[in-house]
């Protein structure tokens, strides 16, 4: 019989957590992590497989540009809300200093929506306030995903409902997999949508059909989460879980940073394929750069807590030309 390691993972978004691993043969050992979810799973030991997998061809996902529209939160009556945000206000919860001073935004089924605007602004912390990061309270306004309430739900719950976000700096967790990692999060996701649970080996098939979507080798697989890994591999690693876990709602903060070109060119084409007609995109960025790749539906500038200005592609020309300064509030 296959030795069973059982892996306890607390993780929510404070700024410890914990990760106890242990198994019959081996010492317990405790890790302090910072990923996005709180977790229990016990898995099969997964022993060392060769992986030999097949070129899958991205997904072109086709956006018309649109005209700037009167609104200032993006919204098409003519689509399917996803996510809707109405008046948001938020402090932060030990200060109690206001960083939301009522942020309205709508993101329909397929869109891509960008965030920008001057650092402190308000856009990773609205960010975070989506995911549900304790670091923060809302004060007013509402969330709502899908139809649900998202205020009324835990992190993990956010996550588990289809709501995925990517860091910044993503930390490496040493002694975790990337293999035992991704399938933890992939059978907790099925058994969300009611779907039955998976084993390793037919894991280790659909994880393989994804390694092509984010340029990363097979060897990969055989490596701790980040360990070692350089900042564009990182990033890859990143979208390998988003593409792993299917959410419905992406947060991409500050994806691009750190890229070189090639890095770039490869998580903005893996994005894109991920791209449905069911599944959508917030970006929260400083950079141009990235929309020559990923080309956003709406560009929303944030400022003072607030989105000051909506528009498509055209706004990001008058930003390069004009700054910053024209889009502050008085």
């Amino acid at each position: 019989m296959a030795s069973m390691a059982v892996v306890n993972l607390h993780v929510s978004t404070t700024t410890k957590t914990h990760c106890t691993l242990s198994s019959p043969s081996s010492s317990t050992r405790k890790l302090t992590i910072l990923p996005s979810h709180s977790l229990l799973f016990h898995l099969p030991a997964i022993r060392p497989l060769h992986l030999h997998h097949r070129s899958l061809k991205p997904l072109k996902a086709t956006l018309s540009a649109v005209d700037t529209p009167a609104v200032t939160d993006g919204h098409d009556e003519g689509s399917k809300p996803l996510l809707e945000i109405r008046g948001l206000t938020a402090v932060i919860a030990e200060s109690k200093q206001q960083i939301l001073k009522g942020v309205n935004l709508v993101i329909n089924q397929g869109e891509v929506h960008a965030v920008m605007g001057k650092n402190g602004s308000g856009k990773s912390t609205l960010s975070k306030v989506i995911t549900g990061h304790p670091d923060y309270e809302v004060t007013g306004g509402s969330i709502v995903f899908k139809g649900e309430n998202l205020l009324h739900m835990e992190p993990e719950e956010r996550s588990l409902a289809g709501i995925f976000m990517s860091f910044q700096s993503p930390i490496e967790i040493p002694g975790v997999n990337i293999v035992d990692f991704l399938l933890m999060g992939y059978n907790e996701r099925r058994k969300k949508l009611n779907e039955p649970e998976v084993g390793p080996l037919e894991f280790l098939q659909i994880l393989s059909s994804k390694l092509d979507l984010v340029n990363m080798k097979s060897e990969f697989l055989g490596r701790n989460v980040n360990e070692g890994f350089s900042g564009g591999e990182r990033k890859r690693n990143e979208i390998l879980q988003l593409a792993v876990l299917g959410a419905d709602l992406a947060i991409l903060d500050e994806i691009d940073s750190g890229l070189d070109v090639d890095a770039l060119r490869d998580v903005g084409k893996a994005v894109n394929g991920l791209l449905t007609p069911n599944k959508s995109i917030l970006m929260i960025t400083h950079y141009q750069q990235i929309f020559k790749i990923i080309e956003p539906t709406f560009i929303h500038i944030m400022d003072d807590g607030r989105i000051v200005k909506t528009g498509d592609i055209g706004l990001a020309k008058v930003l390069d030309k004009e700054g910053y300064k024209s889009f502050s509030v008085p």
